[in-house]
């Protein structure tokens, strides 16, 4: 009887072992596939993910809306740049379009008709004069055509021989007097080209050196380079401060954009091509830069259609998909 109830005990035993052994196998297995089926759907979103990512880099806009953003396209292909040196400026009146108007006669003064900004006619009458000398009265007249820049006489007054009663000025052209600081002195000559800029206010304009002083100002330090600029409009006018862009050699380059297509995308340089599905950003490596443009050494080819200007709506809206889709996760 002890005999049969050892052996019923040992086999008991084993089947208790048995049956744990098989839970922990179980229990391994179905570990083993819920991390399989885990890890499967951790790559299936991650998938999709990038699958998000791949189309939040694609922008899409109408004509209309294009049309509305004033985004303008353009083809990649070479240009020019232009090496350049900065310096500063003044307009000036045209010395050589200038007239000083003087009484012929000391007398008094019976009437003045003509102010600063008033454009006159050769042989306008500035002002009428009373000579002392008989007392007959003589007309002070404009010797020039051009517009009244300065009047040092009133009524009542006696002008002084020295004193110009009226000053007259031509100003279709006025000079720009660009100051030249000795660094800059062996990159300056007669004949280079000068954009010449005073803000936003009006387009910049563009003119050659036509004088260059011999000497450097004792006081400054610095030589005077000169444009003569035309100012039909009279837009540039004399005593406003300017800044005049130098052009010392130009540079050809196989690939050129404006700085306006260049944007700043998750920390690199990109540039907005067009393509079958819309408005890509594509990373691009920048070369020889100028004061407005910019040369592309890779990441655009020539024929290339790109956003030439407003691409920062671009970037814009590529942000704000970005955005949302980050919000939906």
């Amino acid at each position: 009887m002890n005999r049969i109830l050892t052996v019923l005990t040992i086999l008991l035993l084993g089947s208790s072992v048995t049956g744990v052994l098989a839970q922990e196998e179980h229990d391994d297995d179905h570990k083993q596939m819920t991390e399989q089926d885990t890890h499967g759907h951790a790559e299936a979103d991650e998938h999709d993910e990038h699958g998000e990512e791949h189309e939040i880099d694609v922008v899409n806009l109408t004509d209309a809306e294009m049309a509305e953003f004033d985004i303008v396209l353009d083809t990649a292909g070479p240009g020019v740049i232009r090496n350049e040196i900065v310096v500063p400026g003044e307009i000036a009146v045209n010395g050589n379009r200038i007239a000083h108007i003087v009484p012929r006669f000391v007398g008094v003064v019976k009437k003045v008709l003509k102010s600063i900004g008033d454009q006159v006619r050769t042989g306008d009458v500035l002002a009428v004069v009373e000579s002392n000398e008989g007392l007959t009265p003589y007309n002070v007249t404009a010797l020039m055509d051009g517009t009244v820049i300065d009047r040092q006489v009133n009524v009542g007054e006696v002008p002084q021989g020295d004193v110009p009663a009226f000053i007259i000025a031509d100003l279709d052209t006025v000079w720009v007097n660009l100051s030249i600081y000795q660094m800059h002195l062996s990159s300056v000559r007669v004949g280079q080209l000068v954009t010449i800029s005073s803000g936003r206010e009006f387009a910049d304009a563009t003119g050659r050196i036509s004088y260059l002083s011999p000497i450097v100002d004792e006081h400054t330090r610095t030589a005077t380079a000169r444009i003569i600029l035309p100012n039909f409009k009279q837009n540039w006018r004399p005593g406003l401060f300017v800044e005049g862009r130098i052009v010392t050699n130009r540079e050809k380059v196989p690939l050129l954009v404006p700085k306006s297509a260049l944007q700043r995308v998750e920390g690199n340089d990109v540039i907005f091509v067009k393509t079958a599905d819309g408005f890509i950003p594509s990373p691009v490596q920048v070369g020889s830069v100028d004061y407005s443009s910019v040369e592309i050494i890779s990441g655009l080819t020539e024929g290339q259609i790109y956003v030439r200007k407003g691409g920062f709506t671009l970037k814009a809206e590529l942000e704000t998909s970005s955005l949302s889709a980050g919000h939906s996760h």
